[in-house]
């Protein structure tokens, strides 16, 4: 078995894709070291024949393994050469398409990432409005969002409301559950018209404990039994209002900003 092994994700636009999904394939691994590098923009042959010479010079010997979404099959032969491992994400696929769509592809890399103008003004719009509507600023203008995060402080409401802004084009505000909405277990006016674009935020005490102790240590504020009691009210909220809640403990941001775009049947825009 392997101890260590040089991994090379190789690709004709951003690399995104190839490192994401060698990615979620060698985590399967954990026993093994990887040593990493992207290599981005090979578009022409000397941009292949260049990557491949880096790539033999620094791991010569190793049989390295590359995941590559380079499409051009020109590059290809350059880049699948005795001495790697060349896992080709794309190239198969596309061959199989071919036949059953009987359709040649044009095999031009990142075609997907291409964003007309309507679509970039869409995100660039939603990242705007997710940060100027960020932790319960301007309540007066939540018609205008596409789902608003209800949680208790600390609980994931920007990181996420960020995400869905900045990947998947979604204005998203956030409001922080505090001491006064708690105690009287309301909401304010601005939320409660906008019901149904609302999503609470939950996760463990010992969690939420977890995180404000880093930030306030010894603090009341990070207390378990504050922290406990801030949940219980802020659940008492959600049930009250018929508020669906996704619960962020053990899960990515990304995992949980799809949770809230399924509930709540959001369409995404494509990554860049």
């Amino acid at each position: 078995m392997w101890h260590s092994k040089d991994v090379y994700y190789l690709s004709g636009s951003t690399g995104i894709l190839a490192e994401d999904l060698g990615k979620s394939l060698l985590c399967q691994f954990p026993e093994i070291s990887f040593n990493t590098e992207k290599i981005p923009f090979i578009q022409t042959e000397e941009d292949a024949q260049a990557a491949i010479e880096r790539i033999q010079a620094q791991s010569t010997g190793r049989f390295p393994l590359i995941f590559s979404t380079v499409m051009n099959e020109d590059l290809i032969r350059i880049l699948d050469i005795p001495g790697v491992e060349f896992f080709n994400i794309c190239d198969s696929y596309l061959k199989e398409l071919e036949v059953m769509l009987e359709a040649k592809p044009i095999r031009i890399s990142g075609t997907a990432r291409h964003l007309d103008d309507s679509t970039m003004g869409k995100r660039v719009s939603a990242i705007q409005y997710s940060i100027s509507h960020d932790d319960g600023s301007r309540l007066k203008d939540y018609d205008e969002a596409e789902v608003i995060l209800l949680g208790v402080s600390r609980s994931g409401k920007t990181p996420i409301s960020i995400y869905l802004a900045t990947q998947m084009g979604v204005k998203a505000a956030n409001y922080p559950l505090v001491e006064e909405d708690l105690n009287s277990l309301s909401l304010p006016s601005a939320i409660v018209k906008n019901r149904k674009k609302v999503i609470g935020l939950s996760t463990t005490s010992q969690n939420l404990h977890h995180v404000r102790e880093k930030r306030y240590q010894d603090s009341n504020y990070a207390e378990l039994a504050t922290c406990t009691r801030e949940l219980s009210q802020a659940n008492q909220i959600f049930l009250r209002y018929d508020i669906p809640v996704i619960s962020s403990d053990g899960r990515s941001i990304e995992e949980t900003a799809t949770q809230v775009t399924q509930q709540l049947s959001l369409s995404r825009l494509p990554h860049l």
